[in-house]
């Protein structure tokens, strides 16, 4: 299973929610989903935004997390 990492990079950059949204073009409830479920599922469009947007590679937004799934969040 994959994690997102795209709040831990967020805040190392200093960006918000609302920043990243603009800055990647989505919409605000998009990025928070994204921002508050490492496990959401998202289309690799969306992620190749949020890594331009922070400037990063797109593997530098993923880690391995094995065991966990999205249901685990709940």
């Amino acid at each position: 299973m994959l994690r997102l990492r795209v709040k831990e990079v967020a805040e190392e950059k200093g960006i918000n929610i609302a920043k990243l949204a603009r800055k990647a073009d989505l919409d605000n409830r998009t990025v928070y989903r994204i921002v508050h479920d490492p496990f959401a599922e998202i289309t690799t469009v969306t992620l190749g935004r949020l890594a331009e947007a922070l400037e990063v590679s797109v593997k530098d937004l993923v880690e391995d997390a094995p065991g966990h799934s999205s249901k685990d969040q709940l």
